[in-house]
């Protein structure tokens, strides 16, 4: 069933369990997505902060519980169906047996810590009403892959974790990519805002009294650059124009879209909602290449730098440091449009630098995809993952992808791991910042004492 679908079949039961709740970790029975096994269990509530959760329990429950943090960030309001949905999309959790938890997180909008805590704070409902879990374990994807990793920073709630498709380079550096394609995107079309249009730093992604939506941006990206017609109907300046915005800023055209959506609203967001109006982005000093005439893109792309205490705030908010003891277990896909696999080089450094790259261990697959991956890759990286931390045997690249074929035969969906496969430095994908203001990441020590301050950027 598709995510419209399964809003509208959860829908009218989540608003009847939820209408007569109050606004605390109770829970009620919703009924399970179509992807989970017939006889599992599902459970839906709200807690304090207002925050969604959903629930999922096996007929054959091992005991154990898997908790799933989100990707996105969405920014409308948070619903009873978001964590539903997530039951489903990961239904191959609870096929291995495992119960399932999940938060909607409570408001839409950026806020890694608040996710954190939001995913923490489901774990908790989720022990109230069954009792503690033999294991708890930690998923993240996407974004939700750079919230479980502050999570397992902050919390030591969790046996192990397994992050997919990360955004594990966080927030401070992790957009830089987003913020050279906001610029680059203007300088060639012109139209983001348009010359007779209200006028405002490219930084901020979007003013904040706008009324485009993302069918409007869309339509101005079609404009500039024809991307969405065959490249026969694209006149000779949109193609100019398309080549040189992929060229110089190494964006898949197949995610161009999604990546300038999140470059406009989600940076909107960052900027005005999180962060008072401050900027916490910079592209001062660095050097665009890869276009017909680099000296005149240098020469005219809009520049600027962050101011440091945005950047603080930013990445104490989300920046890993490293500070974690516990196995983690990432699978990446090489050719991810999304969050580019680069993104697991920057992971790793942040664990080096804290001296605790003993406990991770990065898969790779061959695919070109962000959003799903094969269930039995998914299946082989938890099984890895709990053999690790019940025998303290640690698993390698080449023994998770020996040991796919095993859960392929379960789920048929095939094996893309490439065991030798290692990602080049974060530099090689997201162009440095050599110059302008960068708040240096926090160590682990660092943050702690940011946050006993009471310093937070962002709030929850």
């Amino acid at each position: 069933m598709n995510r419209s679908g399964l809003s509208a079949a959860l829908a009218v039961t989540m608003t009847a369990v939820l209408a007569t709740a109050p606004a605390s970790a109770d829970t009620g029975r919703i009924p399970c997505p179509a992807r989970l096994p017939a006889d599992a269990t599902c459970y839906g509530g709200q807690d304090a902060n207002g925050a969604f959760h959903a629930f999922a329990i096996p007929a054959d429950w091992n005991g154990s519980l898997v908790v799933h943090a989100h990707g996105g960030p969405d920014l409308g309001a948070p619903t009873a169906e978001r964590p539903a949905e997530d039951l489903d999309r990961w239904a191959v959790v609870v096929r291995e047996g495992f119960a399932l938890a999940g938060s909607s997180y409570r408001r839409g909008g950026y806020g890694t810590r608040m996710g954190a805590e939001d995913t923490e704070n489901a774990r908790k409902a989720f022990g109230q009403r069954f009792g503690r879990p033999r294991k708890t374990f930690l998923h993240g994807q996407s974004w939700g892959g750079n919230v479980a990793a502050k999570t397992i920073e902050i919390y030591d709630s969790y046996d192990a974790a397994l992050l997919t498709s990360g955004v594990l380079a966080g927030g401070s550096r992790g957009y830089d990519y987003r913020v050279d394609l906001r610029v680059v995107y203007q300088y060639y079309c012109g139209n983001h805002p348009r010359r007779d249009e209200p006028q405002y730093p490219l930084w901020m992604g979007l003013r904040a009294d706008s009324t485009m939506t993302g069918a409007g941006l869309r339509a101005r990206l079609q404009e500039c650059t024809g991307h969405q017609s065959p490249p026969a109907e694209r006149s000779a300046l949109q193609q100019r124009n398309l080549d040189d915005i992929l060229a110089v800023t190494k964006v898949p055209e197949s995610a161009l879209a999604s990546h300038l959506t999140f470059a406009t609203f989600t940076f909107r967001d960052i900027v005005h909602h999180r962060l008072g109006g401050r900027n916490p982005f910079g592209n001062r000093g660095v050097r665009y290449t890869g276009s017909h005439d680099d000296e005149a893109l240098n020469a005219g792309v809009e520049r600027f730098s962050a101011t440091p205490s945005a950047a603080r705030d930013l990445s104490y908010d989300s920046d890993p440091t490293g500070a974690v003891s516990i196995p983690v277990i990432t699978v990446h896909a090489i050719g991810d449009p999304t969050a580019f696999v680069e993104h697991e080089t920057a992971y790793r450094a942040s664990r080096v630098g804290a001296g605790t790259e003993g406990n991770l261990v990065q898969a790779f697959t061959s695919e070109d995809e962000h959003s799903a991956l094969s269930d039995a890759e998914y299946a082989t990286a938890l099984r890895a993952l709990v053999t690790w931390e019940s025998t303290g045997r640690k698993p390698t690249p080449a023994s998770i992808a020996a040991d796919c074929p095993a859960a392929d035969a379960r789920y048929g969906t095939g094996c893309f791991f490439d065991p030798a496969y290692r990602p080049a430095p974060y530099s090689a994908q997201v162009r440095p910042r050599p110059g302008g203001t960068r708040w240096p990441a926090m160590t682990a020590r660092q943050e702690w004492l940011w946050g006993r301050l009471g310093q937070v950027g962002i709030a929850p």
